[in-house]
C-alpha cells in the first residue's frame, strides 16, 4: 500500500497585494506540514492574486511575483514538501492575446531562463518548461491548470496514459448561481474512468473586482470524492487534507483493459526525473480518506452567503466603516438589507468559532475599544449599517411600515425621511426657467411629464443617500465613511428599467446579478432560516416603484410599466446573452416554446419590444454600479457583456425578417385551413385563433 498525504486549500487573495497574498501562501505551507502533508497545492495566480487583469502587462508584476517565490525557495517553506505555486511568467516575447498564451509546443520539455537575481540566488541558471510531467520514485505528479480541465480534449487524459497517477489543478473559478456542480462533475468525470488522484485548489473571496471566488477545494480519487473545502467563508485560508492509497489508483487502472490497450499504443510526454520518495508504507494507524457526501448549497442560501461574503471582503479592505442602503420596502433593497444582516451573522459565527482574523477586522470595522469585540449580530449591524426610507407623497404607509419593521429585525440604524420637499424645489425652480408645471399622467400630464417627475424624485435619493453616507458617521462621531449599497437587479438592468444616476448608481451592489425570481425565492428561504419574518410579507407584494400618485383607481406597477414580467425578462436574457441569440433567433426560439400559448405575431410583438427597449437603454449599462457577479446573463459591459451601447433600436432588417416569418406562418395556415374547407381563417379578430 502506497500511502500519499495531500493538502490543497482555500486562498483568500487579494489583487497586487503581495505581504496579503504572501502571508496566505506561507499559513498555508505550514499548516500542510503540521497535517503531514507531502504535497502542497494553491490557486491559480495566487502569489500575484487572480484579477490583476491589465496588471499582468506591466513589467513590476512579474518581477515582484519572482522576487515572491523567491523568498519562499531560499527559505526553509518548501523543505520536504512538493509545493505548486502559481504567478505570471515571461517567456522570450510570448504574450497571451489579452494577458497569457497557452503552451502550444508539447513535443519536448524547453530550457527556461531564470531572471539573473534569481539565477544567482539559487545556483540555477535554467528549469524545464512546458507540457510534462514529474516522476518520482514511487508515483508520477502533473499540473492541469483551471480551464485545461473542460478542454475538449483535456491534458490529464493524456497524462493518465503515461502513468501520471496524482493531477493538481491550480484553479481561479467564480461564483454563480447553480455553477458547483458542473464542476464538481469535471472533477468526478476525470478519474472515474481511467482512475487517478484530482486536487483542486481555488481562490475564496472578492480579490478586488466583481467576482466572488466560491472555494470548494476538494480531493477525488477514482471518481469519489474524499475531502472537500467549503464554497462560501470568511476565512482568509482554508486547508483540505486527504490520506490517499495510490495503490487504489493502479488496481483500477489494471482491471480497466480499455485503458491498458490505450496506454500500450500512447504518444509518450515529456518528464522530470525526481529520486524522491513521496508515499509512506503500509501504516495500520493510517487509514485512507473514505468517500464522502458532496455539500451543496441551494440557490437561496449562495444568494444569502456568496454576497455577504464578498461584502465583508470588500468592507474590511476598503478601508471603509460601513454600509448605507435606501431602503424602500420592496423585494429589491429588503433582498440587500438581508444579505448585510446575513454577513452580520457570519462574522459573529466565525469570532464564535476562533477565527482571530475575523475578529481583528470586526474589531477595527466596529470601532470597538477596550477589549470589547461584537458578539451579537443586531448590535455589530448597528455601528456599521445605516438603512434610509427616502418616502414621499407617492410612498404608501405599508412600504414605510415594512422598511421600518426590517431594519428592526436586522438591526440597522434606520432614517424615515420625506424628499417631498426637495421635490417641490426642484418643480418649482423648472417652473420659473420654463413657466411650465409638469403633471403626472393620471392628472392628465403627458408621457414626457410623467416621467420627468419620476426621475426627480429616483435622483433625489441617490444623491441624499451619497451625502448621508459621508455625513452621517461625522454626525455620530464615527471615524471614516459608508459605502452606498445599490439594489437593482439583473432583469431591471437588462431591461433598462432603472433611472440612470438614480438610488442604481451606488458605490456597489451586492443583487446587480441576480434574476427577480431568485431574490423573490431568496426572500421567502431568508424570512426562515435569516430569522427576518417580515421578508415573507415583502415578497408577496406586488413590485411598484411608488413614483407616480396612488388613485383609488390605479397603482403603479412594475411589470405593467416596462410591458413585460420578470419571468419573461430571465428568458430573454438567457437567450439573448447565453444562447447567444438575436432578435430573429430568438424569435424562433420562442416560438418554440411559447408557440402552444401565443401566436407567433404576438411573440414577435414581445420580441421586437424587449430589443427596443434594451437597446435604447443600453448606455445604462455603462455606468452601472459595479455588482456582484452571480448570473451569467449580466448585462453588465464592464466584463461581462461586450456590446456596443448606441444601437439602431429600431432593427429594421432583424424586425423585417421577424415580420416576414410571422406572415409565412400566416400563410402556411390558411394553406392548412383551405385544406380543411377553411373553418379557420387567417388573420381573425381573436388573436390566439387556431392555437
Amino acid at each position: 500500500m502506497r500511502l500519499l498525504k495531500v493538502a490543497t486549500c482555500n486562498l483568500n487573495q487579494w489583487a497586487m497585494d503581495f505581504d496579503c497574498n504572501m502571508k496566505n501562501i506561507k499559513d498555508s505551507i505550514s499548516r500542510a506540514k503540521q497535517a503531514g502533508a507531502v504535497i502542497r497545492l494553491g490557486p491559480e495566480l495566487e502569489i500575484t492574486g487572480y484579477g490583476c487583469e491589465d496588471h499582468f502587462l506591466e513589467l513590476d508584476t512579474i518581477t515582484h511575483a519572482w522576487e515572491c517565490l523567491k523568498e519562499l525557495l531560499l527559505g526553509d517553506w518548501t523543505d520536504g514538501i512538493l509545493c505548486s505555486f502559481g504567478m505570471p511568467v515571461i517567456k522570450g516575447s510570448e504574450r497571451e492575446l489579452r494577458w497569457f498564451t497557452a503552451w502550444k509546443q508539447k513535443e519536448q520539455l524547453d530550457d527556461f531562463l531564470l531572471p539573473s537575481d534569481i539565477s544567482e540566488a539559487l545556483a540555477q541558471t535554467v528549469v524545464p518548461f512546458g507540457y510534462g510531467y514529474i516522476q518520482f520514485l514511487d508515483t508520477a505528479v502533473a499540473a492541469e491548470v483551471c480551464e485545461e480541465l473542460f478542454s475538449p480534449v483535456p491534458p490529464h487524459a493524456e497524462l493518465s496514459l503515461n502513468g501520471v497517477e496524482v493531477f493538481m489543478n491550480a484553479s481561479g473559478s467564480h461564483h454563480q448561481l447553480r455553477k458547483l456542480d458542473i464542476r464538481l462533475r469535471a472533477f468526478i468525470g476525470a478519474t472515474h474512468t481511467r482512475g487517478g488522484v484530482y486536487m483542486y485548489s481555488n481562490h475564496q473571496g472578492c480579490d478586488g473586482g466583481r467576482l466572488y471566488f466560491d472555494g470548494c477545494s476538494c480531493v477525488v480519487v477514482n471518481g469519489d470524492v474524499v475531502a472537500q473545502g467549503s464554497q462560501f467563508s470568511l476565512k482568509d485560508v482554508e486547508l483540505v487534507v486527504a490520506q490517499i492509497d495510490l495503490d487504489a489508483v493502479a488496481s483500477l487502472r489494471g482491471s480497466i483493459s480499455s485503458f491498458q490497450e490505450q496506454a500500450s499504443c500512447k504518444s509518450k510526454v515529456s518528464s522530470v526525473a525526481v529520486p524522491v520518495s513521496l508515499c509512506q508504507s503500509f501504516k495500520l494507524q493510517i487509514s485512507p480518506s473514505s468517500p464522502r457526501k458532496i455539500q451543496y448549497h441551494s440557490p437561496e442560501e449562495e444568494i444569502a452567503f456568496g454576497p455577504s461574503c464578498w461584502l465583508w471582503d470588500y468592507l474590511r479592505r476598503s478601508g471603509a466603516s460601513g454600509f448605507l442602503l435606501p431602503l424602500s420596502g420592496g423585494a429589491d433593497s429588503s433582498s440587500v438589507a438581508a444579505i448585510v444582516g446575513c454577513m452580520c451573522q457570519l462574522v459573529i459565527k466565525e469570532i464564535a468559532e476562533g477565527d482571530e482574523q475575523v475578529k481583528a477586522d470586526a474589531i477595527r470595522v466596529g470601532h470597538y475599544t477596550g477589549g470589547q469585540f461584537p458578539t451579537d449580530s443586531k448590535e455589530f449591524a448597528k455601528r456599521l449599517f445605516y438603512t434610509v426610507f427616502m418616502g414621499s407623497e407617492n410612498s404608501s404607509d405599508a412600504t414605510r411600515t415594512r422598511a421600518k419593521v426590517l431594519a428592526e429585525e436586522i438591526g440597522s440604524w434606520h432614517f424615515d425621511v420625506s424628499i417631498d420637499g426637495v421635490v417641490s424645489s426642484f418643480i418649482s425652480l423648472f417652473q420659473t426657467l420654463t413657466g411650465k408645471r409638469p403633471r403626472y399622467k393620471v392628472d392628465g400630464g403627458s408621457n414626457t411629464e410623467n416621467l420627468g417627475l419620476q426621475n426627480i424624485q429616483a435622483r433625489i435619493r441617490m444623491v441624499l443617500a451619497f451625502m448621508l453616507a459621508s455625513l452621517l458617521p461625522w454626525v455620530h462621531n464615527k471615524p471614516g465613511f459608508y459605502l452606498v449599497l445599490g439594489s437593482s437587479n439583473v432583469d431591471e438592468g437588462l431591461r433598462g428599467y432603472l433611472t440612470k444616476y438614480d438610488c442604481s448608481s451606488a458605490d456597489i451592489n451586492p443583487i446587480g446579478s441576480i434574476s427577480k425570481q431568485d431574490l423573490r425565492t431568496f426572500l421567502k428561504w431568508a424570512a426562515v432560516h435569516l430569522g427576518y419574518s417580515s421578508l415573507a410579507e415583502i415578497e408577496a407584494a406586488p413590485p411598484t416603484a411608488e413614483l407616480e400618485p396612488i388613485r383609488s383607481n390605479y397603482s403603479q406597477l412594475d411589470e405593467v410599466d416596462m410591458g413585460m414580467t420578470y419571468e419573461e425578462l430571465s428568458v430573454y436574457g438567457r437567450l439573448r446573452k447565453i444562447f447567444r441569440c438575436g432578435p430573429v433567433s430568438m424569435f424562433k426560439n420562442l416560438c418554440f416554446k411559447w408557440g402552444p400559448k401565443l401566436t407567433p405575431a404576438e411573440i414577435g410583438d414581445k420580441v421586437k419590444h424587449f430589443f427596443k427597449y434594451y437597446s435604447i437603454n443600453r448606455h445604462k449599462m455603462t455606468v452601472l454600479t459595479p455588482s456582484y457577479h452571480a448570473e451569467s446573463y449580466s448585462p453588465e459591459d464592464n466584463r461581462f457583456d461586450l456590446r456596443q451601447f448606441l444601437y439602431n433600436s429600431r432593427w429594421p432588417y432583424q424586425f423585417r425578417k421577424i415580420d416576414e416569418l410571422v406572415q409565412q406562418s400566416r400563410d402556411e395556415r390558411v394553406e392548412v385551413d383551405g385544406g380543411m374547407g377553411g373553418i379557420v381563417a387567417a388573420g381573425s379578430e381573436n388573436p390566439k385563433a387556431g392555437f
